[in-house]
């Protein structure tokens, strides 16, 4: 008897330090406030459509932030369109070479394999490497030498194009990564969060490229290796089809988050000026949970 009263005791204790289920959007904004007050100084954009029930959420969706490796997502849409269109194979060898050309003066300039996620991308240097495979270590890992060698491939005035005319009005897709000259110059990749909702919703649709198209593309982004911020704040097993990005006192992640039992929702969140690369990982993984504990109940 004395056994059953106690676990009784625990279990109600638990039930109170458990957070309550969000019941309407002021609950939300007022939680993910409060989260983001924690970390000072710190500018968020975040964008949440809820493809179950229509519900949306927006914090400062419209505010553009450099765009770091998620301008990868746009770049990927682009080459999925020219594959369509018969113009590129999946199947198709790209050489690889690790010199690239900066959009300022055409002046060359090379990566440094030491700060790159994927460095093991730079032993095929010299190979032809298919576009397959490009594709998937520049998503997965985030490898900045397959970007810049599918972005000369892709166009990124044709992969901007593509994203506006997908509604991502407000995006810029200008060039490949480490373009020191075009990053002094100001002309960086940009993005908003509303942006990147927008063309991850058009990959789920199938409005991004063919319906083939899109589903490869999803299951590209479901096998993301870097998995601390969206998929932190979620339960374990959730799959979620995403794109990471980050430079320095900037991170974000865009995801395609698949529920269990229920349709997916689009959950994005940008940061900047949080100097703490844990910090910001905390804040986005935390902000996700948030958004989590808010969808409906069955």
């Amino acid at each position: 008897m004395l056994r059953s009263v106690a676990f009784a005791a625990l279990a109600a204790a638990f039930t109170l330090l458990r957070p309550a289920p969000l019941r309407s959007q002021s609950d939300l904004t007022a939680r993910v406030e409060r989260r983001i007050e924690e970390v000072p100084g710190a500018r968020v954009g975040i964008a949440f459509h809820d493809l179950q029930t229509g519900a949306t959420f927006y914090r400062d969706a419209d505010e553009s932030f450099h765009a770091a490796s998620t301008m990868k997502v746009p770049v990927m849409i682009e080459l999925f369109r020219r594959i369509d269109g018969g113009e590129l194979s999946l199947d198709q060898g790209i050489p690889l070479t690790n010199r690239f050309s900066s959009i300022v003066d055409g002046s060359p300039y090379q990566l440094d394999p030491g700060e790159d996620s994927d460095s093991s991308a730079y032993s095929l240097v010299g190979a032809k490497v298919p576009v397959r495979e490009l594709i998937e270590r520049m998503i997965t890992r985030s490898s900045n030498l397959a970007t810049n060698a599918l972005i000369e491939l892709a166009d990124a005035r044709r992969a901007n194009a593509t994203a506006h005319q997908l509604g991502a009005r407000d995006i810029r897709v200008l060039r490949g990564v480490e373009d020191i000259k075009a990053f002094q110059a100001g002309l960086n990749n940009t993005t908003t969060a509303r942006d990147l909702a927008t063309l991850l919703e058009a990959i789920e649709t199938g409005r991004a490229a063919s319906r083939a198209s899109c589903d490869t593309m999803r299951a590209i982004l479901l096998r993301q290796e870097f998995n601390d911020e969206i998929p932190a704040g979620l339960p374990a097993g959730t799959p979620v089809a995403h794109k990471t990005g980050s430079i320095t006192g900037v991170r974000h992640d865009a995801a395609i988050v698949y529920p269990k039992g229920r349709k997916p929702y689009i959950l994005v969140v940008l940061t900047r000026d949080i100097p703490d690369e844990k910090a910001a990982k905390s804040l986005i993984a935390d902000i996700s949970r948030l958004v989590y504990e808010s969808l409906p109940r069955k």
